[in-house]
């Protein structure tokens, strides 16, 4: 079993599929399933792994694309990654994680909820 995430003209996610992964055979021949699934679908199709997230394989293996996909996500190509939009136009993509990050780190253990505050560029009360 694998997933794949669906993409629309410019690359954002708009489903993501279980389907026939590495291994299954068709008539005893490995097949492509991406190409597969596109054909099925009319659709860009890219295998997502549900173990990857900031690009660390949450079960030991190898990471696969950064990030697994989900709806209203992005695929970049030149990264071969998945990733969020961009929350704030003050955060920077990180390239290794490809997870957006704040200008100004998390607190650690806040008191009360917090949330980023664009205009101040700073963690407020909620």
């Amino acid at each position: 079993m694998a997933h794949y995430a669906l993409l629309d003209e410019n690359n954002i996610v708009i489903g993501v599929v279980t389907g026939k992964g590495e291994g299954d055979l068709v008539d005893g021949q490995e097949m492509d399933w991406e190409a597969h699934y596109s054909d099925v679908t009319g659709h860009t199709c890219k295998k997502t792994s549900y173990n990857t997230v900031a690009n660390v394989h949450h079960q030991g293996g190898t990471p696969f694309r950064k990030n697994y996909a989900g709806i209203g996500m992005i695929y970049d190509p030149v990264k071969d990654a998945f990733y969020e939009p961009q929350p704030f136009p003050s955060w920077t993509l990180n390239e290794d994680t490809c997870i957006w990050e704040p200008p100004v780190a998390y607190p650690e253990n806040p008191t009360v909820p917090i949330m980023w505050d664009e205009d101040s560029l700073s963690w407020v009360p909620a």
